[in-house]
């Protein structure tokens, strides 16, 4: 019999049942910290490259983990890519909330979209530190087994594709 295609219910309990799980529940918090902080910048200035990365890049990640696309696509390391997002769009997040509620002359919507990107920096500091967890306990779990084998693969994949990301972040620095 052949494969029937993934209907849009399917899709929906896939939603329902990976926003359940607590890497889900923080990946949605992001997404909607961002967009959250996205819509009180451009009150004033107009977007934020950095909640507006932040939230393309969670939604990328989102899909893949809700869709089990990480199983399938060995080669890349996904711990480790999200590990780097995660590191950097906290930073991001954080100098430039800092930047606008040091500046709190230039309006409420700013200074909210400070305190809300705080918070979404907070967010993806504290999915940094589960990642970290997550990292420590497989190496742990490694140590542990005599006859650990990996595929040497899913390692080569994630320094070039965090060259990429790294490339394409300067890039939207740059031309913010």
């Amino acid at each position: 019999m052949a494969d029937t295609p993934a209907t849009s219910s399917d899709c929906m309990e896939k939603f329902k049942s990976y926003v359940t799980t607590p890497k889900g529940l923080v990946l949605a918090a992001e997404i909607v910290l961002c967009l959250i902080v996205d819509i009180c910048y451009a009150v004033v200035y107009g977007v934020s490259c950095v909640a507006i990365g932040g939230m393309i890049i969670a939604i990328v990640f989102f899909c893949v983990f809700m869709m089990e696309l990480d199983k399938q696509f060995r080669q890349i390391s996904w711990v480790w890519s999200d590990l780097f997002r995660t590191v950097i769009v906290s930073a991001w997040f954080i100098i430039e909330s800092l930047c606008f509620l040091i500046s709190w002359a230039l309006g409420a919507a700013l200074i909210t979209g400070g305190v809300f990107g705080l918070i979404a920096g907070l967010v993806f500091a504290y999915d940094t530190y589960t990642i970290c967890l997550q990292i420590k306990s497989a190496r742990q779990n490694a140590a542990a087994v005599n006859d650990f084998t990996h595929d040497s693969r899913v390692w080569v994949g994630s320094g070039f594709e965090f060259f990429i990301f790294l490339l394409i972040n300067v890039f939207i620095y740059l031309f913010y």
